[in-house]
C-alpha cells in the first residue's frame, strides 16, 4: 500500500474501506493506495485544510467495534483514533449511535471546530480538531425530533453547513426531516422548508418532514443554497428561508447529490436518477448534470463517461469537487467505479474501477 505524495487528494469512502487518490501532475494521473481500515464502511471523510498540515477524518462503522471517527495528519499514511468512542450520545439520552454520515470542518475562524451529523438525527461539535465531540443539546431537543421519520436509507443528518461569515449561522438537513437553521450557535433551531414539496405526505408543503437529499452553499454568495430533494431540485436565495424549483431543465428530478463550484457563483452539478422507484440513471447513461446559472438551464456533462447502457446510482456525498483554480469535479459509483474531471466537468477519466460500493467522496490540492 503506497504512501500519498503532496498534490492533489481525492478520499474515497466505500463500505469495504477507504481508499486514497492521489496526483501530482496536476489530476492527469491517479495512484491509489487501500484499502485503510479493511472490511470497514466509510460513511464520511473530511480534508481540513485550516492548519499548517492538512488533518484528514473518516467516519468508521466496524461492525465489531461500533462506530468511530479517525484522524490521519501525515495524509493517511498512518491513522488514530481514540479509546473512547469519539461521538457518542450521553446516556441521558437513552440512544445509540449507529453512525456518523457527515463530517464538516467549521470556518477558518474557528480551527479546531469540527462537526459530525450522526445517525440517528443528531448534531455534534467538536472544539479539538474532531478528537472528541459534544451533542448539540437544542437540536436533539427540539420539539420536532419524535416527528422526524427514517428515509429509506435511515434517519440522519446528513449535511452540515456552517456560515463562512458568521460562527453562529449554522445550516442542517436530515432524511427524513428537512433543512433547519441556527443564528445563535446551536442555542435555537427552525426548520427551513417554505417551497420544498414533500409528495409522500398528506399535507405536501409541511413545515418539516421534507426528505432533503443532500444541500450546497453557493461559493460567494453564501445566502445561496442549492437542494437536492427526494423527487425536487432546488434553490434559495435567501440563505434557506424560502426555496423554489430549478428542476426544469433537467431529466428527472429525483437524485442524491448536489454540488457547488469551490468559487464560481451559480455553477452546481448533480446526477439524475430516475426515480424513487427506478434508481438507475436516465436513459441508463452516464451524466453529470452542470448549471452555470444557478439552475436556470442545465447541461448534460458525458465526455469520458460510460454511456448506454449504464446502471449504477451515486449517493448522496459521493459526488464532490476540489479546491484547484481549474476545479475538479468527482464521483463515485455503487459499482465502484470513480471518475475525475480536471476542466470542471468537461471531460472525464476513470480514476478507479471495481472498488467496493462506493459511499462518500471528498477531494482537495494539498
Amino acid at each position: 500500500m503506497g504512501t500519498p505524495h503532496t498534490g492533489a487528494l481525492l478520499a474515497i469512502g466505500t463500505e469495504k474501506g477507504l481508499f486514497l487518490a492521489t496526483s501530482t501532475d496536476d489530476r492527469r494521473g491517479w495512484q491509489v493506495s487501500g484499502p485503510h481500515f479493511p472490511m470497514t464502511a466509510v460513511y464520511a471523510v473530511a480534508i481540513d485544510k485550516r492548519r499548517a498540515v492538512p488533518r484528514l477524518l473518516a467516519s468508521v462503522a466496524s461492525s465489531h467495534y461500533g462506530p468511530s471517527v479517525a484522524t490521519s495528519d501525515d495524509l493517511g499514511r498512518t491513522w488514530s483514533e481514540p479509546e473512547q468512542p469519539p461521538v457518542a450520545f450521553p446516556a441521558d439520552t437513552g440512544a445509540t449511535l449507529e453512525r456518523v454520515w457527515q463530517l464538516t470542518p467549521a470556518s477558518a475562524a474557528e480551527p479546531d471546530v469540527v462537526y459530525a451529523g450522526s445517525q440517528p438525527s443528531a448534531l455534534f461539535r467538536s472544539t479539538d480538531g474532531g478528537a472528541s465531540f459534544e451533542l448539540v443539546r437544542p437540536l436533539w431537543e427540539h420539539p420536532h425530533r419524535p416527528q422526524w421519520e427514517a428515509g429509506f436509507g435511515g434517519q440522519a443528518i446528513h449535511t452540515v453547513l456552517p456560515d463562512p461569515r458568521d460562527q453562529a449561522a449554522l445550516l442542517v438537513a436530515m432524511s427524513t426531516g428537512g433543512v433547519y437553521r441556527s443564528a445563535d450557535a446551536g442555542a435555537s433551531w427552525a426548520p427551513g422548508n417554505t417551497g420544498i414539496r414533500a409528495y409522500f405526505l398528506p399535507d405536501e408543503w409541511p413545515e418539516f418532514g421534507q426528505c432533503v437529499h443532500k444541500v450546497a452553499r453557493d461559493a460567494v454568495d453564501p445566502d445561496r443554497l442549492y437542494a437536492q430533494n427526494h423527487h425536487g431540485v432546488y434553490r434559495s436565495d435567501d440563505a434557506g428561508a424560502t426555496w423554489s424549483s430549478i428542476a426544469d431543465g433537467l431529466p428527472s428530478d429525483f437524485g442524491f447529490p448536489i454540488a457547488a463550484h469551490p468559487h464560481r457563483s451559480g455553477v452546481i452539478y448533480t446526477f439524475p436518477l430516475v426515480a424513487d422507484s427506478r434508481r438507475f440513471p436516465v436513459d441508463d447513461r452516464c451524466r453529470v448534470f452542470r448549471s452555470a446559472d444557478a439552475g436556470a438551464t442545465w447541461q448534460p456533462l458525458t465526455a469520458g463517461l460510460p454511456q448506454h447502457p449504464y446502471y449504477p446510482a451515486v449517493l448522496r456525498d459521493a459526488l464532490t469537487t476540489d479546491d484547484a483554480s481549474t476545479a475538479g469535479v468527482y464521483f463515485g459509483t455503487r459499482s465502484g467505479d470513480v471518475f475525475a474531471s480536471r476542466d470542471e466537468g468537461d471531460s472525464w477519466q476513470p480514476v478507479a474501477t471495481g472498488l467496493p460500493d462506493v459511499l462518500c467522496v471528498r477531494a482537495a490540492v494539498v
